[in-house]
C-alpha cells in the first residue's frame, strides 16, 4: 500500500496521482486534504511519513506546490528517507542509491505527465544494495534520534 498527502496546492496532482496508481491497480490509503481549501502540509505529510516509516504502508508520496515543505516535513520522521524529484533519473537514483521510501513532488514544479513517470520509475526501482549504497544509508540512519 503507498500513502499519499498533499497539501491545497498539491490537491489536484494527488488526486491524478492517486487515480493512476489504482489504474494500474496499486491500493493507495490517502491521508489527506480532500479539497483546494488552504490548509497546513505538516498535518497531512506528517500523517503519510509516520505510515510508511511504521511499516503499514510501504513507500509514500507526498505533493504540495514546491515539494519542498512536505520532504522536509516526511524526513523529519525517524526511518524516513523522501527524495524530492522533478525528473526520472533523480527518481531512479534516490531508490538506487538513497532507498529512499518516500517521494516528494511539487504540483506547481513538474506536470502531470511527467509526474506520472517520476511515480512509475520511483515505485519500479528497487535499491541497489551495492556496499557503498548500503554504508550511506546506515550512516543516515545514524543520524536519527
Amino acid at each position: 500500500m503507498i500513502a499519499i498527502a498533499s497539501d491545497h496546492g498539491g490537491f489536484d496532482l494527488k488526486e491524478a496521482v492517486r487515480k493512476h496508481l489504482e489504474e494500474k491497480g496499486i491500493t493507495c490509503k490517502d491521508f489527506g486534504t480532500d479539497s483546494k481549501a488552504s490548509c497546513d502540509y505538516p498535518d497531512f505529510a506528517g500523517a503519510a511519513a509516520k505510515a510508511v516509516a511504521d511499516g503499514k504502508c510501504e513507500k509514500g508520496i507526498v505533493i504540495c506546490t514546491t515539494g519542498i515543505g512536505v520532504s522536509i516535513v516526511a524526513n523529519k520522521v525517524n526511518g524516513i528517507r523522501c527524495g524530492l524529484c522533478t525528473n526520472v533519473t533523480q527518481a531512479r537514483l534516490t531508490r538506487e542509491h538513497n532507498d529512499a521510501n518516500m517521494l516528494a513532488l511539487g504540483a506547481g514544479i513538474t506536470g502531470q505527465t511527467a509526474a506520472m513517470d517520476i511515480v512509475d520509475t520511483f515505485l519500479s526501482t528497487e535499491f541497489s544494495h551495492g556496499e557503498r549504497h548500503e554504508r550511506r544509508v546506515r550512516k543516515i540512519a545514524e543520524y536519527e534520534e
